[in-house]
Order: C-alpha cells, then structure tokens, then sequence
C-alpha cells in the first residue's frame, strides 16, 4: 500500500507532466504551516529555474489543472509559487479505512530483505550490569524489532566479554580467599562439584578488589597473567571455574535483560573465536596486508581522501599477544562461516567510532567479508545526570543497571497509589510495566548519538512526552471499547465514515502518517522516529477524545465509526511501542 505522500505525489507529478515539466517537481511534504493547508508543493519554485518561467505561474497552472481532483479539498497557489494542499475527506477517509484492513496497516516491507546480525549487548563476565549497559539494550532491541517488523531477517547478539586477564584476575582472587578448592590442587583428577562455589553476590565483589589488590602487588598481577595463560591454553581446573562463572553469569544477566524486556537469539562469546585467530593472523601476513610498526603487527587502513588522522588496525602486540581488533575481527570471520549476513550492525558508545571505523576498513580491505556486505556502528550518546555528568549513585559510583529500574518502578509506584487506591501486587505489576515505559521511552525518544539527561521525575511523568502519557492513552481507549462492547454488539468492523469536526479529521492525518514514519525510521534507523509520532498520534487522540462524546453519542452509525476509528488508533499505538520494546497494561 503506497503512502499518503506517495499518493499525492504522484497526482502532482502527473499534473507537471501535463503541463509540460519534469515530474521531480511534482515531490509533496507534509505542510509546515498547518495552519494554511495539510501538505505542500514547492516544486514550482525550483522548476522556474530551469524553464524560465516565474514560479507563481507554474504554481497556478498546476493547482488549477487539479481543482477538479478528487483526491483534494482544496489546491491553490501561493506567492511566491507555493502550492498548498488540503485533501477531500473523502479521499482521507478511503485511505485511512484501507490501512484498517491492509497487513500491517499499509506498510511495505523491504523489496530487498536482508539477512542482518546486530551486536548489541557486551556485558562482561563476572561483572554486573550498569546504567552503561542500558543504551545499547534499550537501543539495540528496537533497532531489531524495526528492522524485523520491515521484512528482514535478524538476529540478535549478546557478544559476551569472557576472555582476557581479567578472567585471571578473578580465579587468582578465588585462589588467594579459598586456597583449598579442588580446583587449584594440580594432583586432582576427578570430577569438580556441579554447583558453583560462589553465588553472583560474591562473584562480583571479587573482581573490583582484585584488580585493586593487583595495582598494589605486582606479583599478584603475574600470577594472574600466568592463570590466563593457563586457563586460555585449557587448564582443567580453570575452565572449570570459568565455566562457573558463565553459568552463573548468564543466569543472571538474563534475569535482568528479562525485566528489560530484551532477549539475544544468540549467546556467543569472545572465547568462541579465539581458534580463528591463528588462521586470521597467518591469512592477514601471507597476503601481505600486515606491516610491523614498533614492534607491533598491523595493517594500513589510512585512505588518501582522509581528512583526519586513522590510525592502523593492530593485530598483535609486541609481545604478540591478541587485542580486542584482533577478536573483533575473528568475530566477524566466524559471523561470516557461521550466518553470512548481508549486515553487521554494532551498537555501542559513540566514543568507540573511529575504533569501530579502523576495524571496518581492516576486515574490508583484507576481503574478510563479501564486497556487498554492510558494517555499521550505531554509536549512542551518555545518559548524564541532572549535573550534566555522567549518571552515577549518589556515592559517586557506577549505579548497577537492576537498582535503577527498580528505582523507576518505586516512583511510578508511589505516583500510582498517590491517585488511586489499589491492591499492592497489581499495583507493582503494573509500576513495572509503566516504569519499563518510562525509562525505555525516555531514552529512545532522543536521537541516538546524543547524550541526554536522566530525569526520574520528568520520566515518570503521567503527562507530557513520556512513556507513562502514552500507556495512560492506551488505557482510555482500551477503557473507551470495553464500555462500548456492553452497549452495542455490533463490533468494530464498521467502516469509518468521513470526519465530523476538525478534531477527529486531525486524528485522521496523523494515522496516515504512519507508513511514512516506518519508513523514515527503517532508511535512518532510527527509534526517535517513532517515539516523536506516537507521542503525536496519543495526543491527536486526546483532543479528538476530549471534543467528542463517543459512548454517548446516540446516532449509531456514527458511535460504531468512532469506535472503528480508535480502534485503529489503539492498535497502531500498540505496534509502535511494541516496536520500543515496551507493552501497556490494562488498566493504570
């Protein structure tokens, strides 16, 4: 189904075809004078320079071939060549009774569909959860649920940190606390326990007071050089315990991506690449891509047209050991053997762009991927306090991801109960689904790569731009159709007739405007898109709602429309926000 753009567009282009002029001209946009018309042209200004012919006349030419049009209301030409636009209701209300029965309300899938691996989650193991893990799960979840809902196949990837010296860091804690577990006896050549030997409480304090206790001892810090050689070389004891620490890691982390609700198809890990790495070292010297700099392995990715500096991709160090370039390009070797997506798409810190550009131009220029495949690197701004700095705890620490939804869901809850009297589990219930809105809705509604300011109490505001406002609207209309099925058993099939006041014409156009918006926020990838139009739609509804006494309304023909309108209403606001990765309770 084409778009209402789409549609208009093509009317106007007929129309300076007709007259003898370049179809281009013919482009419409929603008006940015609403208060004049619905849409605009201002193709007739560009037009007269290239025909010679003042822009007015142009403008009037067109409009008048088109005022018997039925597709418009209203088509006229303004000075200094503008042409306003107002649509039939009619034709608004066609449009808008198609979208009600068509598959996804009208909107086209991807011609092309990719298959597309989108990286998004990055938690490290035997470490907990922090608000700067947020972003990219918040992030990275809506980009895949978009990009799925536009036809493509996509995967989701957690790309869990679990290699590396910290992993010695841990197990050389655990041996200096509990020297006596069977693990450390080099004699020992049976089973080890099933169970961990430390919950995620304890997991988590050992890896801070390592790496404190190692910047003071430096033999404590070669040991824990030597464990992670040990353990990466297969040490039985070690991977023993580092699998514990998978296990109860994962465990955890998954229970507070649950509450986020963010799920991962995959699981992989940094470990999982680490047999590609020889074979991606030997391929990169064999076909002379690698230089040595300082020592150091490498490979030029610097282009003659770069205007800033781009330093090379390091492959090994001078001691010749691995970095994350090297895992991070093992990753896509494996991501391409394993799934060969069409698109790699990374989500993480913008601070880390031109790590990610190095990486890009490596695996391009040593043909690790397929000349068609896409990288891209979604980076995103720092949630900041109301000091404009980075969010921390009151202590000045870096607050754990699971203490600040539960300190969303505690003040959505006190707002809750503040208004109304209800039974405490429900009322938590839907604190937390209200306060998932919250704060995911108050992150996604910026632009991505900017930094935003984390302000609980704006978040959590019933009313204004806000995850809260826009369930609390969902509400209403789900309040709204559930008085209407007990006075008419009509259903919601009825067709909606045109608009009887500004209002619920007003609500009209902004439903048109979806399709338009999916695609907006597919070619950009952008979520904001869509947290800027439903924000929009909930509060076109709300004045249609306020100017219109629906269950009241005593000419059935009309109710029964209204319903079928909201109706639509409800369910393109559903999908929205299910595509942000958040749902609506059923009352508030």
């Amino acid at each position: 189904m084409k778009t209402m753009i789409e549609l208009i567009t093509q009317e106007l282009q007929e129309a300076f075809a007709a007259k003898g002029f370049e179809t281009k001209y013919g482009a419409v946009t929603i008006s940015n004078r609403p208060d004049l018309c619905q849409y605009q042209c201002n193709g007739a200004l560009s037009a007269a320079k290239q025909y010679k012919v003042p822009p007015i006349k142009i403008a009037q030419e067109i409009a008048g071939s088109l005022n018997n049009n039925k597709t418009f209301k209203e088509i006229s030409a303004i000075m200094p060549g503008f042409i306003n636009i107002t649509l039939s209701d009619e034709f608004l209300t066609d449009y808008i009774n198609q979208m009600k029965v068509a598959n996804c309300f009208g909107c086209e899938k991807d011609q092309n569909p990719k298959k597309i691996l989108i990286d998004y989650g990055g938690p490290n193991i035997a470490k907990p959860l922090h608000v700067g893990h947020m972003r990219s799960a918040v992030i990275g979840e809506s980009v895949k649920r978009l990009l799925r809902f536009c036809g493509n196949d996509v995967t989701g990837d957690v790309h869990l940190g679990d290699w590396g010296t910290q992993m010695g860091l841990i197990i050389a804690e655990l041996r200096r606390r509990k020297p006596d577990l069977l693990y450390f006896s080099e004699d020992y050549t049976g089973e080890y326990q099933v169970e961990a030997p430390f919950t995620i409480t304890e997991l988590e304090e050992i890896y801070p007071a390592a790496s404190a206790y190692s910047k003071e001892n430096p033999e404590f810090r070669e040991e824990a050089k030597q464990i992670t050689y040990l353990l990466q070389n297969g040490h039985r004891g070690y991977r023993a315990i580092w699998n514990h620490m998978l296990e109860v890691s994962v465990t955890d982390v998954k229970r507070i991506y649950k509450t986020l609700n963010v799920s991962f198809e995959l699981w992989k890990k940094e470990s999982d690449v680490q047999p590609y790495i020889p074979e991606l070292v030997q391929y990169l010297k064999d076909n002379n891509y690698t230089r040595i700099s300082e020592g150091a392995l490498v490979v030029d990715v610097k282009e003659e047209t770069d205007t800033k500096e781009i330093p090379p991709c390091i492959i090994l160090k001078t001691d010749g050991a691995s970095l994350y370039n090297t895992t991070d390009l093992a990753t896509i070797v494996e991501r391409m053997k394993l799934f060969d997506p069409d698109h790699i798409i990374y989500v993480t810190d913008k601070r880390q762009e031109l790590y990610f550009e190095t990486v890009f131009r490596c695996a391009r220029k040593t043909k690790l991927i397929k000349e068609t495949t896409k990288l891209t690197h979604i980076g995103y701004g720092t949630m900041n306090g109301k000091d404009g700095k980075p969010f921390k705890t009151r202590e000045g620490g870096v607050m754990r991801l699971e203490y600040l939804i539960s300190s969303v869901n505690e003040e959505v809850y006190k707002k809750i109960m503040e208004n109304r009297s209800m039974d405490e589990e429900e009322a938590r219930d839907i604190a937390a689904q209200v306060g998932l809105a919250a704060l995911k809705y108050g992150d996604l509604s910026n632009q991505v790569s900017k930094d935003y300011i984390f302000d609980i109490d704006r978040f959590t505001s019933f009313e204004g731009d806000t995850g809260p406002y826009l369930l609390y609207t969902i509400v209403r209309i789900k309040s709204i159709l559930s008085k209407y099925t007990d006075i008419s058993k009509e259903g919601t099939g009825q067709k909606i007739i045109p608009p009887s006041s500004v209002s619920e014409q007003d609500l009209m156009l902004e439903l048109a405007k979806f399709s338009e918006m999916i695609e907006a926020a597919y070619e950009e990838i952008a979520p904001s898109r869509i947290c800027a139009y439903v924000y929009d739609l909930a509060n076109t509804f709300n004045g249609f709602y306020h100017n219109t006494k629906i269950i009241a309304e005593e000419d059935g023909r009309k109710q029964s429309s209204w319903i079928a309108l909201i109706t639509l209403v409800q369910d393109i606001l559903l999908l929205c926000i299910d595509l942000l990765g958040f749902e609506a309770p059923e009352r508030m």
